[in-house]
């Protein structure tokens, strides 16, 4: 698909239907990511993105802010949440292509557009459709008063007189994608105060009505007091200047990984360490588990797989990524931190003597990451096909992580070990069906993912700051606790002197990766359930309980690795 450029009309695009009621709407949307755009006639030929999501058909209206006229820029600007464009074609372009939510509330993501099959019967540009929707004037005289204030058509809700329309519309007449103005029978939407905005030099100033309307509301009760068929979303505006506090819509502030590095603690040099520093807190309060839980409770794995079902794969790489930085201390330490393991960041303490807490926890956090991807496979004890699809989804996850995407390297290590695991390797008839069913995910894995992760393992891999945000460590932390290099000697000898390099340009580099994951993860607002459930405490007590969670973890780790051996002979036993 093309990028659409700005101007470029919303009638040539394939997913546009043009005037389409809901109903039909949704009888189009078949599957998960299916979505179309069009025009609709209850909220007077505004454009609606509708999408299907987690079996639902949900309905989102574009909000639209008008510029006052200038040279070299659009007359308006498109918006569902946060980012506004130019045209819708560039809004859709870009939800689409990023893998991006439609919304906080709801995360439904588009990746399907559901093509028009005819041809369209009227060309609409944006403003056409919104603005200045073409119509055959009544040939009566109006019932309505038109003494409302004159920006009315800006805010998208206006009133028509209906007995008027069947009498002058002829029986040819192109369909209508708005209409006359309606007395509204629902609360007005927040596309209405969206609307509503103008702006001027980057500053988005509210336009107050001429004089108040002589309509007592706009509202009118709704007899059949059915739920609303639009889903809410919550547009960022930038406050107005000279409003009062009460009037205007503060940002929020910016959250820690998004926070500048004092120039002075990017530069500072080494100091006396203090004490061994933790990152991975394991007495934090949990949302998802009890103060007592025992291993692998029914009721959270079921919610941890709706939570997952909810989130594409580009979001939870995201939400991977936080987790990790935060984790390898790379994002997020506090000046005490610094102060007391003497550098600026884990990636440099974890080649240091006192960061042999830092290296336990990482490599801790990879293998019960690694076992928590394997259960998400050898738990599916339904159909053949559901064992396939948990196979596709770490795949799509892996993709999603690797360099110039996420760029989260130990995320990536941690997905490609649960599929690589002897346990899950081991199902043959599984990956069968996810090389018939879900063929390009079965190619990017046996082409793509296998040989970039012994790539990295070798030391060989991508790690350059800007593709990469977070490096691959796991080799460097198994090297320094004393594992020993596997292979023949000269190859052992090579590996070993490529790890030893690759740790020196990592600890040098340490502030560029730091700029990069501030970078990918700007704008990033996760799930706090999510979050939790990527976190090492979460899964260290959803895997083994809450008293189990304190065992010896060599004790830990064998053990689940005989649960998991004895799932994969009950998924498919050996002939």
């Amino acid at each position: 698909m093309q990028v659409p450029q700005d101007g470029e009309d919303l009638a040539g695009q394939p997913w546009y239907h043009g005037l389409l009621s809901r109903q039909k709407a949704e009888a189009l949307l078949q599957q998960n990511g299916d979505f179309l755009v069009r025009a609709s006639g209850s909220r007077g030929g505004n454009p609606v993105i509708s999408c299907r999501w987690r079996g639902s058909a949900l309905h989102f209206e574009v909000f639209r802010v008008a510029l006052r006229p200038r040279p070299g820029r659009p007359t308006a600007l498109f918006q569902l949440e946060d980012e506004q464009f130019p045209s819708i074609p560039a809004l859709v372009h870009s939800y689409m292509t990023g893998r991006r939510p439609l919304s906080q509330a709801t995360g439904a993501v588009v990746s399907r557009p559901v093509t028009w099959q005819g041809p369209l019967r009227r060309s609409f540009s944006e403003d056409t459709l919104m603005d200045g929707p073409a119509r055959i004037e009544p040939l009566r005289a109006r019932k309505w008063s038109n003494s409302q204030p004159a920006d009315l058509a800006h805010m998208g809700r206006s009133r028509e007189d209906p007995a008027g329309m069947a009498s002058t519309m002829p029986i040819s007449a192109l369909p209508r994608t708005s209409s006359d103005p309606v007395l509204l029978k629902a609360p007005a939407p927040l596309g209405t105060v969206a609307d509503s905005l103008r702006a001027s030099d980057g500053q988005l100033q509210a336009k107050a009505p001429t004089k108040p309307p002589r309509t007592p509301s706009f509202e009118l009760p709704d007899a059949s007091e059915r739920p609303p068929t639009y889903c809410e979303l919550v547009p960022r505006v930038p406050s107005v200047q000279g409003t009062s506090p009460s009037q205007s819509c503060p940002e929020p502030e910016a959250p820690w990984w998004e926070a500048e590095e004092d120039e002075e603690e990017e530069n500072r040099c080494f100091t006396r360490p203090q004490a061994e520093i933790s990152f991975c807190p394991h007495d934090a309060p949990s949302c998802l588990l009890g103060p007592q839980n025992r291993p692998l409770e029914p009721q959270v794995l079921h919610t941890l797989r709706g939570l997952f079902l909810e989130h594409h794969p580009g979001s939870t790489a995201l939400h991977l990524l936080l987790v990790d930085c935060q984790a390898t201390g790379l994002l997020g330490v506090t000046r005490d931190q610094r102060g007391n393991m003497g550098v600026s960041s884990g990636l440099e303490l974890l080649t240091l003597p006192h960061g042999h807490h830092l290296r336990l926890e990482l490599l801790e956090r990879h293998q019960t990451l690694a076992l928590a991807g394997a259960l998400a496979v050898l738990g599916c004890s339904g159909p053949l096909e559901e064992r396939a699809a948990a196979l596709r989804g770490l795949v799509e996850l892996a993709l999603a992580l690797r360099p110039g995407a996420a760029g989260d390297l130990p995320g990536l290590a941690a997905v490609m070990g649960a599929l690589l695991m002897p346990q899950v390797s081991r199902l043959e008839h599984t990956w069968r069906q996810l090389r018939r069913s879900h063929t390009e995910a079965a190619l990017a894995f046996e082409q793509e993912l296998k040989p970039l992760m012994r790539a990295l393992d070798e030391g060989a891999g991508p790690c350059d700051p800007g593709e990469v945000a977070l490096p691959h460590v796991a080799p460097m932390v198994r090297l320094l606790e004393g594992e020993e290099v596997a292979g023949p000697l000269d190859e052992s000898c090579e590996r070993l002197l490529r790890t030893l390099h690759g740790a020196r340009h990592m600890v040098r580099d340490a502030p560029k990766f730091r700029k990069v994951a501030a970078q990918r993860l700007r704008g990033f607002r996760p799930n706090p359930e999510l979050r939790e459930a990527l976190t090492t405490g979460f899964v260290r007590r959803l895997l083994w309980g809450s008293r189990g969670a304190g065992a010896p973890r060599a004790e830990r780790f064998e053990k689940f690795q005989r649960v998991l051996g004895v799932l994969s002979q009950r998924l498919e036993p050996d002939r």
